[in-house]
């Protein structure tokens, strides 16, 4: 027998990404279309096991779709590790008469939901938000786009300095296990060189590469590195090396850092938001549970929660051979 569903939880958890506060809206109006009760619960997991709860209706998400960040802002709770703090979180929402719940997070925030789905059979549904695009199950997290868009508007703006002092600038972008960004941005920033995780350019072929450049006729260069990298122990030992190599270079470093994850999200995060919310919430009161919803080929489409946490993204191959003939 199907569990009806009454009134649904939403929290965000992990990083922040552009795209979560337009998620939180369309969850929240969803609900209230189909006449259900919706909850904030603020601080991530932290604020599931405090019962830092708070009643939502549609106008309480007015606003909020071109916001970056969190309203429910977000936590990393250690507590929800244990046994203990996922009890005192399910005795929470059982007190407060919260049948399911809406994550909206990564990968750390979907094991989560996992666990506690499978200890409590209570029904789970994950949103994906991310700006580093490393979930598998969906063609885009939330945040991605925003941030490719953040990156390429920088870059840009690093290129007139490059060009005006003939410098050689190294860019670090965000992406500790997946290049998504480093490549995309490369590509549309017009990077001479992009360093990603999931391919080992090595020092001699980038020093190869940066002189092929120079005797072309470049008076500057733009070299994209996402942080996770593996040719250099980080961007700062990279300059070091390729001075100490390549003398006729001045090299300058810009680590974004941060400022990704910031500023309001794009036509394109705001409208991947309002569907992924509205599939959520109408998949919970399906009956389904323990899915995440994502886009595949431009469809919405529901991935099971273990092979969105388990499964590895794939990096697009033909957009390393476009960089690869862009840069020459």
């Amino acid at each position: 027998m199907l569990k009806t569903i009454k009134k649904v939880g939403v929290l965000t958890s992990g990083g922040d990404s552009p795209g979560m506060n337009a998620a939180i809206r369309s969850v929240v109006r969803t609900c209230a279309f189909h006449n259900i009760q919706c909850i904030g619960i603020y601080r991530g997991y932290q604020g599931m096991i405090e019962g830092d709860f708070k009643d939502m209706g549609p106008r309480s998400v007015h606003n909020i779709i071109n916001k970056g960040g969190t309203i429910l802002k977000s936590a990393r709770s250690l507590e929800f590790m244990t046994v203990e703090g996922r009890k005192k979180a399910h005795e929470h929402l059982v007190k407060a008469g919260v049948d399911a719940l809406v994550v909206i997070g990564g990968d750390g925030s979907f094991t989560g939901a996992e666990i506690f789905n499978k200890e409590y059979n209570f029904p789970v549904m994950g949103i994906p938000g991310t700006i580093d695009n490393d979930i598998f199950g969906t063609s885009h997290t939330l945040g991605y786009d925003t941030a490719l868009n953040t990156v390429v508007d920088v870059i840009d703006k690093i290129r007139d300095t490059a060009s005006s002092h003939n410098r050689l600038f190294f860019v670090e972008v965000m992406g500790r296990d997946a290049g998504h960004i480093a490549l995309n941005a490369g590509i549309g920033a017009g990077a001479e060189e992009i360093l990603i995780p999931e391919e080992n350019l090595g020092l001699d072929r980038l020093l190869e590469s940066l002189k092929k450049s120079k005797a072309s006729g470049k008076s500057s260069s733009i070299v994209v590195i996402a942080e996770g990298d593996k040719i250099g122990k980080n961007v700062f030992e990279l300059k070091d090396y390729v001075e100490a190599n390549l003398p006729e270079y001045e090299v300058r470093v810009s680590v974004l850092g941060h400022m990704q994850r910031g500023g309001a999200p794009s036509c394109f995060d705001r409208v991947l938001a309002s569907r992924l919310g509205v599939k959520a919430v109408e998949s919970l009161l399906e009956g389904k549970s323990n899915f995440m919803v994502g886009m595949l080929n431009d469809k919405v489409a529901l991935t099971p929660l273990l092979q969105a946490i388990k499964g590895h993204t794939e990096i697009d191959r033909e957009l390393l051979r476009v960089s690869e003939i862009m840069s020459i």
